[in-house]
This record gives structure tokens, C-alpha cells and sequence, in this order.
């Protein structure tokens, strides 16, 4: 194989040094996983697709990041909290949902019913009032799954936006030449 000189100025250094202990390899391997990813990366996006990160788990403290373009969004909101599915094509053809929810406030104990009341403003209070209230508070969470097919995408989604997403999803998009 026939040799290469590259030539790294000394203020880069430390960014060659670090990138070689996350690669865990020689120099040249580190060089090679970064243009791979580089090539990765920017192929997916003349093709049509975008980086995209998404927080999951509980407390959204984890970050994942994909190559893929997004095919819908469907959101719920009540007193006690909201959730929203977000559903995207990877750029390798797979299909992944991200399934957020907001921190949950909900009323327990023997006074839950009046403790609804609470959320729906002052006017639920008239005449009905309680110091024994107890709430609980589950902390937001975030899921990310990854099916191969739109049929696993139906336990994975509401109705709504699996019904949409059948309809969005083509196998091969319809190119239009235009002659103009």
C-alpha cells in the first residue's frame, strides 16, 4: 500500500490526538472513519434527508441522531400533560418514531376527583373546596424505536398517524421530468 504524508498543524494536534482515542486506532483508521462518516453524511443529504437528533429516555437525558427525513407528527394534549409521535424515513430505508411525553401531573388519593376539579380553574372550586389534595408527577420520557417495515409501525403509532403514514409511504418516490 503506498504511503500518504498529511500534514497537521501543531494548534490541531490535540484534535488529532483526541479523535484517535475515540476511534481506538492508528491515525490513518481515524482518518478513514471520519471521511466515511463525512461521505455518509453528505451523500444522505443531496439525497433529500437531514440530520436529525431526538432526546430519549426518562428525563430526556439520552440523545440519539440519525440521517432520515420526517413523514408526519401527531400530538395530544389534556390537563394532565401532552405526548407527540413524530414518524421518519432513515436514509437507509428503515422507518423510526419518536414517542415524547411531557411531564404527567395527575391527582391521587380519596380526594383525586376534587383534585381534578383543581385543573379546570377557579369555577370548578366554587362550593367544593378541599385541603386534602395529593398530586403525582412522573417525570417526562421519550421512546425511539426503529421498524423495517410500515406494517410494525402500527402498534408504534396512534391510529391517526398510522392511517397517514400508510398513504405517505412509497417504496419509490415519483420522479416528474420537466422539460422547462
Amino acid at each position: 500500500m503506498p504511503n500518504k504524508t498529511i500534514y497537521v498543524a501543531d494548534d490541531d494536534l490535540p484534535l488529532l490526538r483526541r479523535a484517535q482515542e475515540l476511534v481506538g486506532g492508528t491515525l490513518s483508521a481515524t482518518i478513514v472513519t471520519a471521511l466515511r462518516r463525512l461521505i455518509e453524511v453528505e451523500d444522505a443529504k443531496r439525497s433529500g434527508f437531514e440530520e436529525i437528533t431526538v432526546k430519549v429516555g426518562v428525563g430526556r437525558a439520552g440523545i440519539k441522531r440519525f440521517l432520515g427525513t420526517a413523514l408526519g407528527e401527531w400530538t395530544s394534549s389534556t390537563e394532565q400533560g401532552s405526548e407527540t409521535y413524530s414518524l421518519f424515513r432513515t436514509s437507509r430505508g428503515r422507518f423510526a418514531v419518536h414517542h415524547d411525553r411531557s411531564e404527567l401531573q395527575t391527582p391521587v388519593g380519596p380526594n383525586a376527583e376534587r383534585s381534578r376539579k383543581w385543573s379546570t380553574g377557579w369555577r370548578g372550586w366554587l362550593g367544593d373546596w378541599s385541603p386534602d389534595q395529593a398530586w403525582m408527577r412522573t417525570p417526562a420520557q421519550a421512546t425511539f424505536s426503529v421498524v423495517d417495515t410500515p406494517e410494525e409501525l402500527e402498534p408504534l403509532l396512534p391510529p391517526e398517524l398510522y392511517a397517514i403514514a400508510l398513504h405517505t409511504i412509497h417504496d419509490d418516490p415519483i420522479v416528474e421530468d420537466l422539460d422547462i
